[in-house]
């Protein structure tokens, strides 16, 4: 299973990275680098049996900040 899930996520950067790189696209670069490090620490935790919390606890914080009711 962790194979497959590094496989996956090398194939992902496999495709997208170049394309940023030759276009310098250095903004969306720093966005892609972060989101796709992000899902894989998640991805990884989650294959071998971490519970993560769940957003919702996060969500509904930003909303209450943003949007006192």
């Amino acid at each position: 299973m962790l194979i497959l899930l590094f496989l996956a996520f090398l194939l992902m950067l496999w495709l997208e990275l170049p394309t940023l790189l030759r276009k310098k696209q250095w903004r969306r670069l720093a966005v892609f680098l972060v989101l796709w490090l992000l899902g894989f620490v998640m991805s990884f935790l989650l294959s071998i049996g971490v519970k993560l919390p769940s957003p919702v606890k996060g969500i509904e914080y930003v909303i209450k900040f943003f949007l006192p009711l």
